[in-house]
């Protein structure tokens, strides 16, 4: 057994039923959809299919290990059993016990070889055809019966006789040494154009085993009649390829005879069909619920509604909001924007104050907050979120951060995040591109975690000496901790105005009045916030 469920035995189950089995032939995983979507039951890994799409002649140009990675990944991609054609089993007795092996590990429902000459050639190419003994092909079959490991897995012997010119009586009698060699059906194949020597055969097969037939050449056989003759599965083995082949050539010509893709774009699948085919929805929800790496949930509220702390270098930038400062070309706003972008956040809000007309060009939703004056940045966030329960990223606006520090803000396994610096010397060795000023801002930012980097407290009444971290400014809400955060604003907003509260007050009442833990992310650098002159002009030589 592989790794997929036992479709050998569900193939056997379908043995069993007095149905007919309905088998077509594929090449690759999308056909292989393609036929599971269709109601077959079951795919046939064809040795031309598979020796075309590689566009090279069925004559076994191609090795047991390419049509084995070809049938892996049919079986990959459908629910149903797949038969593989594996021509006269890839050489003699021995080769036939590895490739049984191979098969039956990758958890391939049923295996077919022919008894024509290693190397064979494709049935239906004109002349006599030279076929193995009937001893070495009995051999081969013997073989592979006592070297699966799998007892449901299903061995079927394809009797070439016919189709290659040797006759009824040599027909029946390799189709007899086979059954008692072990097989478990009999493909009895023709290349004429009605079934009549099929039917004959059958007739006189008289039922010793379940038969497999190919109507390739004679599609006037109804499949009504064929369980009444001992046929237990139908093999479609070459329709899809050249229904590929035909319908390719039609849209190509069109393409290039009249230069007008609307008219093609009429006959052919639309494109929400492929996605549909290939599973693009199941993914997409498989990221919502499981990859971390999907932030197409979140939202990044960057609250901007203050006034600027000082006056750039040039003296002619006071009067504009720092986030819209230059640091060469471009804006801080735009430069942590394309950040964000880069990353797969996409949706953002600015929350705008003083001067919000000079936001208008920045690409995101801008909010307005024409009371900021009297806010604070809490407040400001507040306004960016109060209409959603997504995951949210906060962000000052006046900071400047490395993509890598976002990342594992978000990707930390906590309801609540708070990116924080160290506070020390040790925060001005580290060789990252941005770097944390040495002295923390006293006034309010300042954090004491305890060992396992939970905040026990945050803001402006920790003793300097117990301080051991500084908030950069950036913190990570998942939809639990919007929950928190919204009931919590709502308690304490009881007690205090909502416009007073600030950012580091409301963490400390989560804290210390809720179940939440809020844990501390130490990044070691990665930021830096452009408060002062000082930093501005740091910011500019790093980046120039």
């Amino acid at each position: 057994m592989g790794i997929f469920e036992n479709k050998a035995k569900n193939l056997r189950d379908l043995l069993k039923s007095k149905d007919l089995i309905r088998i077509v032939g594929a090449h690759d995983g999308l056909t292989s959809k393609l036929i599971d979507k269709a109601n077959f039951e079951g795919v046939w890994a064809s040795g031309l299919e598979i020796s075309a799409s590689h566009g090279v002649p069925d004559a076994n140009i191609l090795t047991m290990s390419q049509f084995l990675e070809r049938t892996i990944e049919m079986n990959e991609a459908t629910n149903l059993p797949v038969i593989a054609d594996c021509d006269t089993g890839y050489g003699n007795a021995s080769n036939a016990i590895h490739m049984i092996d191979k098969y039956e590990r990758a958890g391939i429902a049923g295996i077919c070889i022919e008894d024509k000459k290693f190397p064979k050639i494709n049935s239906f190419i004109e002349g006599k055809q030279e076929l193995a003994s009937i001893d070495e092909f009995s051999g081969k079959i013997k073989a592979i019966k006592q070297h699966q490991k799998n007892k449901e897995t299903v061995c079927i012997a394809r009797v070439e006789a016919l189709i290659a010119g040797w006759g009824m009586e040599e027909a029946l009698k390799r189709a007899n040494a086979y059954a008692d060699s072990g097989a478990d059906l009999i493909l009895i194949h023709s290349k004429k154009k009605e079934p009549d020597e099929i039917i004959e055969f059958c007739k006189k097969f008289n039922n010793r085993l379940p038969l497999a037939v190919v109507p390739t050449t004679y599609p006037n056989f109804n499949e009504k009649h064929m369980p009444e003759l001992g046929i237990k599965i139908v093999i479609y083995a070459n329709h899809i390829l050249r229904t590929i082949i035909s319908s390719t050539a039609v849209t190509l010509k069109d393409i290039s005879d009249t230069n007008d893709l609307s008219r093609v774009d009429k006959k052919i699948a639309k494109l929400s069909e492929v996605f549909d085919l290939i599973g693009m929805k199941k993914l997409k929800e498989n990221e919502k619920n499981y990859n971390s790496n999907d932030k197409s949930n979140i939202q990044c509220i960057i609250p901007a509604a203050g006034a600027p702390l000082f006056e750039s270098s040039d003296g002619k930038n006071n009067k504009i909001p720092t986030s819209l400062l230059k640091i060469g070309e471009k804006k801080i706003i735009d430069r942590n924007i394309e950040t964000l972008n880069s990353i797969g956040i996409q949706n953002l809000k600015i929350i705008t104050g003083y001067k919000s007309n000079l936001f208008e060009k920045i690409s995101a939703t801008k909010i307005n907050n024409n009371i900021f004056k009297k806010t604070t940045q809490l407040f400001s966030i507040i306004k960016g979120f109060e209409d959603t329960n997504s995951p949210i990223l906060t962000l000052f606006s006046d900071i400047i951060f490395e993509a890598d520090l976002i990342e594992k803000l978000i990707n930390t396994k906590s309801d609540i995040v708070l990116a924080m610096d160290a506070v020390s010397p040790s925060a001005t060795e580290f060789n990252d591109k941005i770097i944390a000023e040495f002295d923390p801002i006293r006034d309010f930012r300042t954090m004491m975690t305890n060992k396992k980097n939970f905040v026990k407290k945050i803001g402006k009444y920790i003793n300097n000496k117990d301080a051991n971290f500084e908030f950069t400014g950036l913190a990570f809400f998942s939809e639990k901790g919007v929950g928190v955060l919204k009931s919590s604003i709502r308690e304490l907003s009881k007690k205090k105005k909502l416009e007073d509260i600030d950012f580091c007050e409301m963490m400390e009442f989560i804290i210390n009045n809720t179940d939440q833990k809020v844990l501390g992310l130490e990044v070691n650098g990665g930021w830096l916030e452009i408060r002062s002159k000082s930093n501005f002009e740091y910011a500019k030589k790093i980046f120039l």
